[in-house]
């Protein structure tokens, strides 16, 4: 085990990858000599060249577009989105082209295209450096799309992303980059959870309390703190948010009859809504209240100085939890 935190995980993961596989490139607006605005690149240009890390013009239409084009050859990119909110000029390249063109070429072709996406507030950035627009390509179909939220998963789920045929939309929440974990570096990769399930980070009898990225560490917090007042939460993380394990959230849902859903993003169109839905089709009879979903506002992420009132706390999720449970909270003010 070793202990490194986000960003060097990541970093680790894709040295790990490009060392496995000499058909990954990696590619993106100053990961080369500077290693990314968050150094997540640093020194994998030096180790590997010119040719396998390569600087891009800022252009992330044209850094997808030149992707496919690598991976009709045979190649594996991986690029990176310097901020979240600069993957919009690239949304044509990846809806119209890189999620499709498996489907267009009846299976022909493949896209193994990994996009990473630091995503979520919470580092006070100017517009256009925070945001969550991880539901605009949960709902493009073709695309996987996933969010880790330790080290060991960021590690991990890099390597499985580049080594899928799928292109993978691979969201890292930057407030995170700093936080430190155990990481196994050595673990096989085969013996790792699939990419596309779902985990239960804390085991609980109460409320399923279901986050991904920045806001699980968040949804722990929240598990101890009620915890004190005698309320089991069991916090599970996404991980995939497309496709959703279905699976794992039916069956912890009907041990605690009771679902919150906590994430960042604007609630309506979200991926709290997507989550209620499935449970509620297929847990209606288990279900002792209807799901709550505890998110960002409907709203742009507001500027620095607010950004932390948009971002769901630890007393939100508690708030949520409380309607959960039919018990006092902000919407009702009394017991429902």
């Amino acid at each position: 085990m070793t202990t490194l935190t986000m960003a060097k995980a990541i970093n680790a993961g894709l040295k790990q990858a490009m060392t496995d596989d000499d058909r990954v490139v990696l590619m993106g607006e100053d990961i080369g000599t500077l290693g990314g605005v968050y150094r997540v690149t640093d020194g994998l240009q030096r180790e590997f060249g010119q040719r396998r890390v390569m600087d891009t013009p800022l252009a992330e239409s044209g850094i997808l577009g030149a992707a496919v084009g690598l991976a009709y050859r045979g190649y594996r990119p991986v690029c990176e989105i310097q901020f979240d909110g600069f993957i919009y000029p690239a949304f044509d390249q990846i809806v119209s082209q890189v999620a499709r063109m498996h489907s267009r070429t009846a299976g022909n072709v493949r896209m193994p295209i990994t996009i990473r996406v630091p995503f979520g507030g919470g580092i006070g950035s100017a517009e256009h450096h925070s945001d969550s627009p991880e539901a605009y390509f949960a709902h493009a179909a073709g695309l996987r799309v996933v969010a880790v939220s330790t080290p060991q998963d960021a590690f991990t789920v890099i390597r499985q992303a580049t080594a899928s045929d799928d292109p993978v939309l691979y969201f890292e929440p930057k407030r995170r980059y700093h936080v430190k974990g155990e990481v196994d570096t050595d673990a096989a990769l085969s013996a790792a959870t699939p990419m596309d399930r779902a985990r239960v980070v804390v085991p609980g009898t109460d409320v399923t309390l279901v986050a991904y990225g920045p806001m699980v560490a968040t949804a722990c917090d929240a598990a101890i703190a009620a915890s004190d007042e005698g309320v089991s939460i069991e916090v599970v993380d996404l991980r995939s948010l497309s496709p959703i394990d279905v699976d794992t959230l039916v069956a912890s849902v009907a041990r605690t009859r009771r679902l919150v859903v906590a994430h960042e993003a604007a609630q309506s169109g979200g991926l709290g809504a997507e989550v209620a839905a499935l449970v509620t089709e297929r847990c209606f009879d288990t279900l002792a209240h209807a799901p709550v979903r505890v998110t960002g506002f409907d709203i742009p992420y507001p500027v620095a100085k607010l950004e932390m009132q948009h971002v769901p706390d630890l007393d939100r999720i508690l708030d949520g939890v409380d309607r959960a449970l039919g018990r006092a909270n902000s919407l009702t003010g009394v017991v429902a």
